[in-house]
This record gives C-alpha cells, sequence and structure tokens, in this order.
C-alpha cells in the first residue's frame, strides 16, 4: 500500500549523552544573542537546566549555537524528561527547564519554585512537534490507524498485528499473525501526557483513562522505557512493537497516517502546527504564562492531531543577575526566527508564527534579578 505521504521529519543527530552543553565552533551565531553593539559577548556563566527529552535534539542544536555565540556561557540541559524538570525547577536545582506540559494552576498557586527569588514565573512555546505513532514490522513502513484502534492496541485489547480491525483500515497491506508489544513512556512525560490527551479526547470508549503524564494502564503485555530514546530504542529491537515518540527521532521506524475526519494524516511539522495555530491560549494565566489550549477533537481538517507544544520554563526573577541575564539571552534566542530554524533543520520540529514568538518574547521580557 502507498499513503499519500508528506514528507518526514528530517533526520537528527544522535543525543547519546545527558548533557548537551555545545562544542561545535562551526556553528552558526545566534544574532543579538547576548552580544553587545561591539560585536562581543557581555554574558558570562553557567546555567543547569532539565526536562524534555523531546527537546533533546533542538536543545543540542541551540546550545552549540548559543554558545559560539557567548563563548564564556555553559548551558547545560540535560533530557531528564519533562516530569523530572519539573520536579527539579520546584526544587531549585534547575536554572530552567523545558517541559511538554506547563505547570498547571494550582501548581503555580502553592508558589513553590526554589529556583526563583520570586512566585513568578515565565512559560513559553518553543517547540512545536507531532507526536508519531511507531512500529517495527518487517517489510511494512506504512499503515492507516484510527484513533479507536490506537486507544485499543496501547490498552492491550487488540492483540495481532492481523486483527480484523487493523486489516479492514489497511487493503492490501500483508499484516502478520504476530503479537502487538506497545511500548510506553516509564517516567513521568509530558509526551505521554499529549498522547493520553489525545486518546481521552477522541477515543474515550477505547481508551477509558484521563490524560495524564504517567502511564495509566496496568500493563500485561507492554514494554516500559525510560525517556524519548529509550521508546525509540525498545521499538527497533522489538519485532511487532508499537510506540509513541517525538517525530524528529522517527528515523527508519514505520509509522502511522492518524484518521482525522474522513482522511488519514501522516505526521508532519506543518500538519502539527496547523493543530496548534487553531487552538487559543489557555485563559485565567497570568502575564508571561502562555499556555496553548490544544483540544485533539477540535483537529481541523489535514492536520495532525497528536502534536506536542513544549514550553520553556523560567522564572521572573532570579537571585543572580548573570543567571538571569544568559536565561533570558538563552530564550531570547530559541523563540526567535534563527533559534526556530536551528530547530527546525535540527528536529524537524514547526516554527513558532510570528504572532506567537512576538508574544513569547514580551513574557520572556519580564526575566530579570531580583532587585
Amino acid at each position: 500500500m502507498k499513503l499519500n505521504r508528506i514528507a518526514r521529519v528530517g533526520a537528527v543527530a544522535a543525543v547519546a549523552v545527558l548533557s548537551l552543553s555545545a562544542c561545535a565552533a562551526n556553528e552558526g551565531t545566534p544574532a543579538g544573542a547576548g552580544q553587545p553593539s561591539d560585536g562581543g559577548s557581555s554574558l558570562s556563566g553557567t546555567v543547569k537546566a532539565t526536562g524534555a527529552s523531546s527537546q533533546g535534539a533542538a536543545q543540542q542544536a541551540w546550545t552549540a549555537a548559543f554558545q559560539t555565540a557567548n563563548p564564556d556561557v555553559t548551558v547545560n540541559y540535560q533530557p531528564t524528561g519533562s516530569g523530572t524538570g519539573r520536579d527539579n525547577f520546584i526544587a531549585g536545582s534547575s536554572n530552567f527547564i523545558g517541559s511538554d506540559r506547563a505547570y498547571k494552576a494550582d501548581e503555580i498557586a502553592a508558589g513553590k519554585f526554589g529556583a526563583c527569588a520570586t512566585p513568578d514565573i515565565v512559560e513559553v512555546p518553543a517547540y512545536i512537534s507531532p507526536v508519531a505513532v511507531v512500529f517495527n514490522l518487517e517489510g511494512i513502513t506504512e499503515l492507516n490507524l484510527t484513533p479507536e484502534v490506537i486507544g485499543e492496541i496501547f490498552n492491550e485489547k487488540i492483540e495481532k498485528w492481523n486483527d480484523p480491525k487493523i486489516a479492514e483500515i489497511n487493503e492490501g497491506v500483508e499484516l502478520p499473525d504476530l503479537a502487538i508489544t506497545p511500548v510506553f513512556r516509564g517516567d513521568e512525560s509530558g509526551t505521554t501526557g499529549t498522547f493520553t490527551a489525545y486518546l481521552a479526547s477522541v477515543a474515550p470508549d477505547a481508551w477509558p483513562y484521563e490524560d495524564d503524564d504517567a502511564w495509566p494502564v496496568k500493563t500485561t503485555r507492554s514494554e516500559a522505557a525510560q525517556q524519548t530514546s529509550g521508546v525509540e530504542a525498545a521499538v527497533k529491537a522489538g519485532n511487532g512493537t508499537i510506540g509513541y515518540i517525538d517525530a524528529s527521532r522517527v528515523g527508519d521506524l514505520g509509522s502511522a497516517a492518524v484518521k482525522v475526519g474522513d482522511d488519514f494524516v501522516p505526521f508532519s511539522s506543518e500538519a502539527a502546527a496547523e493543530l496548534v495555530a487553531s487552538s487559543p491560549l489557555e485563559e485565567g494565566r497570568a502575564d508571561g504564562d502562555l499556555v496553548y489550549d490544544v483540544d485533539p477533537a477540535k483537529a481541523p481538517a489535514g492536520s495532525y492531531p497528536i502534536a506536542l507544544v513544549s514550553y520553556l520554563i523560567g522564572c521572573q526573577q532570579y537571585e543572580d543577575a548573570d543567571t538571569a541575564a544568559i536565561v533570558k539571552a538563552y530564550f531570547s534566542y530559541i523563540v526567535s526566527e534563527e533559534g526556530q530554524k536551528v530547530a527546525n533543520e535540527a528536529a524537524g520540529s514547526a516554527p513558532l508564527s510570528t504572532e506567537v514568538a512576538s508574544e513569547a518574547q514580551a513574557a520572556i521580557d519580564l526575566i530579570g534579578a531580583k532587585q
């Protein structure tokens, strides 16, 4: 079977180590990233960050370019997963974080952010990417899947690849009489939150769970893996495996076109961006807190319905002026046109729109040091 596929997300450099501080001297120089008018950099110091592994490839590219422009700066980003990142920011062990889920209103109201001098934080979208449903089946690279079928597979109700529910939407494909092994994130993950929110929204009969960063299914046949790279490796190593990962890590794995309306839509950054562009910002958020209210059930025709919006999260006020200056400049670089281009080239993410980037920069401008 041949699907009318949109080109896959570009290949990505592997993230083999946890620390993503950059070292490539030939990376492009981010315009205005902490540079005074004489062309040198006014920034110096080290900031520590943890969080979303989905941002891993993009963060690797961002830190490389930013540090080239600011040679006295070190940005250490460790892709620990979103849940760990949020915990670290509350504990004060990370100066900023990346997260595939923004803090909830009650978490912000508690005001317990150890990294910050005051309770006020900045949350801005930085990385928009499809969450791809990937599989490993010999000789098969593309499949059509409905939300209900995806839900039943990951809820362990559909057990074989040649199940009639899969076969009827994939005419002409020789599906094997092979057990399905779902692979899920064993750590708390915003990618899991995005995936379960999709299933809860569009396939509640097949997926009787709420959206959750922790995998909700009491599994008997599924396999847990840590972080994006772990799910990728587990799906690759298996036979009949299926999982969900940030699209930057798909590589040569098979992937599903997901049904939206009457059509099956393959993942692409453009199709994911269409879903996000149709989504409003959450109401009731404070200044500097830009969080999208993405509802997959309202996905417009042609959009990809499993779209991850990953955030940069920092303090509005830091105790240390050097830390504040670095975080502010780094965030500004990431949401800039150049920073978004770097992420697109490294990870295939969808660039922020001009309007969203402008709103994000206005939020970032709130970052400073406690007087």
